[in-house]
């Protein structure tokens, strides 16, 4: 397996033994980013809404230094600390994904999240 690490300076450096995203063949694989602002390097979002704009500004990051970008996303997984608040997590979701070429999304209620986030999503793309 030949596989390529990526990182962005864009994006929250990882918080442990771990990697922003691992490119292999064709896809790359993104960690999961939650809402840390890269310029203060912690959470600056309070509401749900916010916190997913940042998430998606992170994941943009990763992606444009691996090569690729959302438009070439073909699997999201959406961890919320609160299912009550998917709407507002859904809106803006749909700001960045079209429902016409979406890619397939699964999304589940944790407990908890790092840092008391109430989001945290994780990528597949295509390069």
């Amino acid at each position: 397996m030949n596989k390529t690490i990526i990182f962005s300076s864009d994006a929250p450096k990882p918080v442990g033994p771990y990697n922003q995203a691992v490119k292999t063949g064709n896809l790359v694989f993104l960690a999961g980013q939650i809402p840390i602002d890269p310029t203060v390097g912690k959470i600056t979002a309070t509401d749900v809404a916010a916190q997913t704009h940042q998430i998606i500004k992170n994941i943009q990051a990763v992606l444009t230094k691996a090569g690729t970008s959302l438009d070439k996303v073909i699997k999201t997984t959406v961890f919320m600390k609160d299912l009550k608040d998917f709407s507002q997590m859904n809106e803006v979701y749909a700001q960045y994904f079209k429902a016409e070429t979406a890619p397939a999304r699964s999304t589940i209620q944790v407990a908890a999240l790092p840092l008391d986030s109430l989001v945290e999503i994780e990528v597949v793309a295509e390069i």
